[in-house]
């Protein structure tokens, strides 16, 4: 009988990783995979055995963990804190350890993020260049201060080194609500990242914002297909190697449409009257001085152009349907959920 595939996995309880989690449950092979988990909680960690993954105890912070964890797998699902530099770094020295140990390659399938190719519009236009992760060139110009930038390259460079073959995932906006047996389980994060930050603003200004004149235009796609595309891609990993490029042709864009900031306060203000909270359908504009209150210095990367198509994940064979009305449906649930909070 032949070993099992050794697949550890980060963010397992997450907004995306959760849903991978799912997937990689109900893969026709799972029965051929040992799926371990890092989890902060030991509730957690019990309900995951139920559903037949192993747990470890820790977080991002557990540096000697993550680097004993990443020594034993095969895989390495990388879907939490895109910018922990220490945390990234020991997942690839227990990868280097793994390649020591057994002479083979093993894979890190890393999350970034599309902030690492977003401008400076400050919400006052849409110009911005549109990003193929076919363009290797265009990518590997981007300044190593862009956010995220500083662990895509320590990822690169691993791959580089020849240790391990990274994929870099790079989801843009993550909307809609999350299914699966770990939502089942009240385990897994089913809420949007980016989308609160707005949502809370408008809720406390009765009144649905954006920054500048809410121009600027972001890709996003939703929380499920984003999943689809970590499996799609672990899938050619696993039956076709060769189609799937690593290292600086391992960039994955994950995108199946685009908003805009002023649609999105748009929504939000309409939400806001159809549920009794706002009186003006139309947003307004944020001024300076609830920028800082309600973003703090965060504020000018939410005013940013973000633009990237995912030719990879479709050449695989990723075949997104949510489109933007979709995203701007989901926002009243959003709306709904904060209000109780």
């Amino acid at each position: 009988m032949s070993a099992k595939l050794n697949i550890f996995i980060t963010g397992a309880t997450g907004y995306v990783g959760g849903s991978v989690v799912a997937r990689l449950l109900k893969h026709p092979k799972f029965a051929t995979f040992k799926v371990t988990a890092l989890v902060r909680s030991v509730e957690k960690a019990e309900k995951l055995k139920t559903l037949g993954v192993e747990t470890i105890l820790g977080s991002y912070d557990d540096l000697e963990v993550l680097k004993k964890a990443a020594s034993e797998a095969d895989v390495v699902f990388a879907i939490a804190d895109s910018d922990n530099v220490a945390a990234a770094q020991a997942i690839a020295d227990g990868l280097k350890k793994r390649h020591a140990d057994t002479g083979k390659v093993p894979t890190l399938i890393h999350t970034s993020g599309t902030a690492n190719i977003a401008d400076n519009a400050l919400g006052m236009h849409s110009d911005h260049k549109v990003y193929s992760d076919l363009d290797v060139e265009a990518i590997e110009a981007l300044p190593p201060t862009q956010l995220h930038r500083t662990v895509d390259l320590l990822v690169l460079n691993a791959d580089k080194e020849g240790y391990l073959k990274s994929y870099i995932i790079t989801p843009g906006t993550v909307f809609g609500t999350p299914s699966g047996p770990l939502v089942d389980l009240g385990i897994q994060n089913t809420h949007s990242i980016q989308f609160p930050y707005f949502i809370r603003a408008a809720i406390d200004r009765k009144q649905g914002g954006y920054i500048g004149a809410g121009k600027n235009v972001w890709c996003a796609a939703d929380v499920d297909e984003t999943a689809d595309v970590y499996i799609v891609l672990f899938n050619a990993i696993l039956g076709n190697p060769a189609s799937a490029g690593h290292g600086r042709d391992g960039w994955y864009f994950v995108e199946s449409c685009e908003y805009t900031a002023i649609d999105v306060a748009k929504r939000i203000s309409e939400d806001l009257v159809e549920l009794g909270v706002g009186t003006n359908p139309a947003p307004s504009a944020f001024s300076p001085e609830e920028n800082t209150k309600y973003f703090g210095n965060f504020w000018p990367v939410l005013a940013t152009n973000s633009r990237a198509k995912a030719d990879r994940a479709r050449a695989l064979g990723w075949k997104p349907v949510k489109g933007t009305n979709d995203l701007l449906d989901t926002l009243k649930a959003e709306i709904e959920f904060n209000l109780k909070k």
